[in-house]
């Protein structure tokens, strides 16, 4: 499904700026046409301050359809029109990179990123992750931990993205499984139990960006 004339787009840009790259912004959309979008130009409704943006610029955006669907894409900004009001031209994505989000279809793409763990507030350690995904993250720990399915973490996420931006990720999960591995180490896979839609998105766009190169290759 592709967004629609006056649906709301919530739009984060890349940046190499971590606060920056955080702040959402909301934008109408204007027109929709054979192979772009115009949006209005987008602002951030905490501040009333308006986003300029600049052609190229990184984009990361959902609109909601109905039941509270979120519709993710990555896009980017390819020009400017001059109408009643400027109006910002981005590409449109095809309708399979749009991907709908709901808390039991979040897809995971493999991916070695450092995870630092607290454990009952109190154990510390850093893992890497084998998968990670909207919905959680499974990750690879040394054996000599011990953690059990039902246990909770406090976890911090080292994320890099395609443009050389870094994002730092915080959410605490709960274990589901526990797999030993015949390294020694555990395999531990997790749902997010507490994680705000500002750190999901981020993790989102991680994801489209990981599962693009995929695609890619």
């Amino acid at each position: 499904m592709l967004p629609k004339v006056n649906q709301i787009l919530y739009i984060q840009v890349a940046s190499s700026d971590e606060e920056e790259a955080k702040i959402e912004y909301k934008s109408r959309i204007a027109d929709v046409g054979e192979n772009d979008i115009l949006i209005e130009i987008p602002i951030n409704e905490q501040t009333g301050r308006f986003k300029k943006l600049f052609l190229g610029d990184e984009l990361s955006t959902f609109f909601i359809t109905e039941g509270g669907m979120k519709n993710y894409f990555n896009t980017h900004v390819v020009g400017f029109k001059e109408d009643v009001i400027k109006l910002i031209s981005i590409q449109k994505p095809d309708p399979d990179q749009v991907t709908k989000v709901q808390r039991r279809s979040f897809f995971r793409v493999n991916a070695d990123l450092e995870l630092a763990v607290t454990l009952s507030g109190q154990i510390k350690f850093l893992a890497v992750t084998d998968n990670i995904g909207g919905g959680g993250v499974s990750f690879i720990a040394d054996g000599k931990y011990t953690i059990k399915s039902g246990d909770l973490l406090d976890c911090w996420l080292l994320l890099t993205y395609k443009n050389g931006s870094i994002d730092h990720v915080n959410f605490k999960c709960e274990i589901v499984r526990v797999k030993p591995l015949e390294t020694g180490r555990n395999q531990v896979m997790c749902k997010f139990s507490d994680i705000s839609d500002t750190e999901r998105q981020k993790i989102i766009r991680f994801c489209f960006e990981r599962q693009l190169d995929y695609k890619n290759r």
